[in-house]
């Protein structure tokens, strides 16, 4: 492929370097070039994103919509649980089976319809059968289920072991995150077929829920397993400022809304009892003002070799990809990508290729692909 110019004119955007180029727009970063491509479909407000192994597509729309997409088709899936789509809730993430396709599972987060107008974060797995889900089979759901649009949280990764990770926001009712009964505020951890890992930090305790991993979450929207450790990392929302990215351990309390960052809306008074408790994590990084983060990727791929081990975030509020390095569990230095060039980007992904995809959360959200130049 040979970039053929349409403007020579150099765009400076929060330290990369921004030209035009008939494929895409070519970003100079501190650290590499590529070319950013939009893909020529739209999404309603989509929310996750999966990669198959073929390099398909697995995308969701708040609404209700599972789509199959490659680079130039998108094809609906039928058979989707149903959804309660109002707030921030509705269909939202996506994961594909470790194993796939010999098991050709997929899994879904959603807000599952309650009693009248409730909602509640749940989990269901289905099998893929080319374009349609078929036994479709609800894992686990919320057990409180409220008339709240807020805080779903909902996120799915991974574990190296083959449990799976499942976030939940507290549903915008503080106190829930650091209710041990409770699923809400929570990372929760599966085994495939839904059932409770014997090895969870609370299994056999009184009061607690034994699919809780961790707690005091607000409501987290990115989880990431560290390619080197297999350490669960997380980023979730603060209220006015406080967003946080954490390292998450078994067992531990990560402190909402006792210790917290970020302030109250309107009066921007402080919230619980400060930054700091016995028995509370401290985040790897805060952001005030916020953000707004969704989505996370741990770079592995050999597209962008400077890039390799870093970290990637989507930001909703900041409109920009943020990639932060590493040394050990220690933040090095932050790097702002795209600012105000794609709009709110709500996952990030990473394909076969080595390349980096983005989705962005708009009524006619895009689907966007960072990939390396021609040499």
């Amino acid at each position: 492929m040979n970039i053929r110019w349409i403007i020579v004119v150099s765009l400076l955007i929060e330290g990369s370097v921004l030209l035009a180029a008939e494929e895409g727009l070519l970003v100079r970063s501190e650290e590499e070039t590529f070319l950013l491509v939009q893909t020529p479909h739209t999404f309603s407000h989509p929310w996750g994103m999966a990669v198959l192994p073929d390099g398909r597509l697995l995308i969701t729309e708040r609404e209700g919509n599972l789509w199959l997409v490659d680079r130039e088709e998108k094809v609906r899936i039928t058979g989707t649980p149903a959804v309660r789509a109002t707030g921030q809730g509705g269909l939202l993430d996506v994961e594909v089976d470790p194993a796939f396709p010999e098991e050709p599972y997929i899994y879904l987060t959603f807000s599952a319809p309650g009693a009248g107008d409730t909602s509640g974060t749940a989990l269901a797995r289905a099998r893929l059968s080319g374009t349609s889900l078929e036994d479709v089979r609800i894992l686990w759901e919320m057990e409180r289920k409220t008339s709240s649009g807020r805080h779903f949280g909902s996120r799915l990764a991974w574990a190296p072991d083959g449990t799976l990770f499942v976030s939940t926001g507290e549903r915008g009712e503080r106190d829930r995150a650091q209710d041990p009964s409770d699923t809400a505020g929570k990372i929760l951890r599966f085994n495939r077929d839904g059932s409770i890992p014997s090895d969870n930090p609370f299994v056999g305790r009184t009061g607690f829920h034994p699919a809780i991993y961790s707690l005091g979450h607000r409501n987290v929207q990115g989880l990431a397993v560290h390619p080197e450790t297999g350490i669960l990392w997380a980023h979730e929302h603060g209220p006015f400022g406080g967003d946080e990215v954490n390292i998450v351990l078994p067992g531990r309390n990560y402190g909402w809304p006792v210790i917290t960052y970020g302030k109250e809306y309107g009066t921007r008074a402080p919230i619980g009892e400060g930054t700091h408790k016995p028995g509370m994590e401290q985040p790897v990084i805060y952001w005030s003002p916020s953000i707004a983060p969704s989505g996370m990727l741990f770079y592995t791929g050999d597209a962008f070799p400077r890039w390799k081990g870093d970290l990637f975030i989507g930001a909703l509020a900041g409109t920009h990809l943020r990639r932060l390095v590493l040394k050990g569990d220690d933040l090095v230095h932050e790097e702002v990508l795209l600012k105000d060039t794609v709009g709110r980007v709500r996952d990030v992904a990473q394909d076969p290729a080595g390349r980096i995809l983005l989705l962005t959360d708009h009524p006619n959200g895009r689907l966007y692909v960072l990939e390396p130049p021609a040499r």
